[in-house]
């Protein structure tokens, strides 16, 4: 079996929507071997939030001074470490040496403590919904611990039309929507010659297409070897779309854009999701049969 991990939750954005799948989820670590150390009190919740803003940063800095935890877990996602990003110690987060897991509203906290510290953070699975399902998803799950784990990981990716791709680079990226948000901001630095992966919910194609552009014209993909696309659905498209969609935007793109686009990870918000080392070195090598992605040199436990 392996060593028991000290796993702290912390609540930066949105409240436990179910409290009873929350302990749940804890039990199941539990019963794992794994200790869980959890700082977010739903009595605590406060608007939308999980907790006010003081409460939630004090959440963070708790898990992160804890001295038997090893990995920080986000609560959830939604919104809220937008409000946090000025007040946040980042030297503090990544001198603990933790691992902070999350993605979504997460990606903004990554781009900061890279920015500030050069620090590697991983974006994966939040305590909602990937630990408190009914029933758990073994890819997510596996990918977690196989990439905590090290010290090597890898994600293979299955999507039409890619092209021909054998490079390597610095990964980084997460949700397109907190990547548009931090564009142009202290928070933000986009890594040299890096392979960018992307992934959003329930944004038409042409809201996508346009922040990928901001992205375009503030120069954050200047010099990005790769965009590597993850799942986009949960939006609708309407009579007026007139044949544009998802297809025709990742076209134009191809088109536009000085780097190949890729299609196919599987990371977004959705139940099977590979989890990737926010600003670990990677190998993308792409045929027309899918593209597989080697995750190395990351802390890992």
């Amino acid at each position: 079996m392996s060593k028991p991990v000290g796993i702290a939750i912390a609540g930066l954005g949105g409240y436990a929507l179910y409290e009873d799948a929350l302990e749940r989820g804890m039990a199941r670590l539990e019963a794992q071997g794994h200790i869980v150390h959890n700082y977010y009190d739903p009595a605590q919740k406060h608007q939308r939030f999980a907790g006010t803003d003081a409460n939630r940063l004090a959440q963070l800095n708790a898990a992160a001074a804890d001295p038997d935890v090893q990995v920080v877990i986000a609560l959830r996602g939604s919104y809220g470490v937008s409000r946090l990003l000025p007040f946040i110690d980042y030297r503090k987060m990544a001198d603990s040496g933790k691992l902070f897991v999350g993605y979504s509203d997460f990606t903004a906290f990554q781009t900061a403590l890279y920015r500030e510290t050069g620090r590697i953070s991983f974006s994966g699975p939040m305590m909602c919904d990937d630990f408190i399902r009914d029933d758990p998803v073994d890819y997510t799950l596996d990918q977690f611990w196989s990439c905590l784990r090290g010290p090597v990981h890898h994600v293979r990716g299955m999507g039409e039309g890619n092209p021909l791709v054998d490079i390597e680079g610095p990964i980084w990226g997460g949700n397109l929507a907190m990547l548009a948000h931090v564009a142009g901001t202290p928070y933000l630095q986009p890594l040299e010659r890096g392979i960018l992966f992307l992934e959003d919910i329930a944004e038409h194609p042409y809201r996508v297409e346009r922040m990928i552009l901001q992205l375009l014209y503030a120069g954050v993909l200047e010099g990005q070897q790769a965009i590597v696309l993850g799942d986009f659905s949960g939006y609708k498209l309407a009579p007026a779309d007139n044949g544009y969609n998802f297809d025709t935007m990742v076209a134009f793109l191809r088109e536009r854009l000085p780097m190949p686009v890729l299609t196919g990870l599987p990371f977004g918000h959705i139940k099977s999701r590979c989890t990737i080392p926010f600003g670990a070195a990677a190998h993308l090598r792409s045929d027309p049969a899918g593209f597989d992605l080697t995750l190395s040199g990351y802390p890992t436990l």
